[in-house]
């Protein structure tokens, strides 16, 4: 089955919320969770059962999105630092940034969202393994732990989205993908 078989999951009132798998959005068919709008021209074929591949689904009942902690991680620190140096404000790619430890782990420092902050390579060599007052450096931000992580954003644009969705997709926004 092709991966471009993806459902599109409405709300209890029609509103897009984010791209499932079809894989997705027949389980949650079996759980009783959704209902199908729209269906491809494809089948899912079982020895007991045939089923069309669902296209568009509507959640039956409202939910409520659960607040989670944001998982720390290298790359959420730097989305969080919207991908700048904490230390000269230069904004670079994943690939020329690194996190630094404002004390260093020497010092007792621990790697947590309080400590750790993105520098660019020359910054975080020029600090080296002091912290900013010792090095004579000033931090731009004091570091937070985020209360959300940017979600994974897929846009889709007209020429690409499958036409079973076209009469839903009077969004403007961009959708999260599963």
């Amino acid at each position: 089955m092709e991966a471009t078989h993806r459902a599109l999951l409405l709300s209890q009132g029609y509103e897009p919320i984010k791209i499932v798998s079809w894989q997705r959005a027949i389980t949650l068919l079996f759980l009783g969770k959704v209902e199908v709008l729209e269906e491809y021209d494809r089948d899912i074929k079982t020895t007991g059962l045939l089923i069309k591949i669902p296209a568009v689904i509507r959640l039956l009942k409202s939910f409520r999105r659960h607040k989670k902690p944001v998982k720390f991680s290298r790359v959420n620190i730097y989305g969080r630092d919207s991908y700048r140096c904490q230390y000269c404000n230069a904004k670079k790619s994943i690939n020329e940034l690194t996190y630094d430890h404002l004390v260093p782990r020497a010092q007792g420092g621990k790697t947590n969202w309080l400590n750790i902050v993105t520098a660019c390579m020359p910054c975080n060599s020029k600090k080296g393994n002091r912290t900013p007052a010792q090095a004579g450096m000033e931090l731009l931000n004091q570091p937070k732990q985020p209360e959300a992580t940017p979600s994974l954003v897929v846009t889709v644009s007209t020429e690409s989205m499958p036409d079973a969705w076209r009469d839903y997709a009077y969004w403007t926004g961009a959708l999260e993908q599963d």
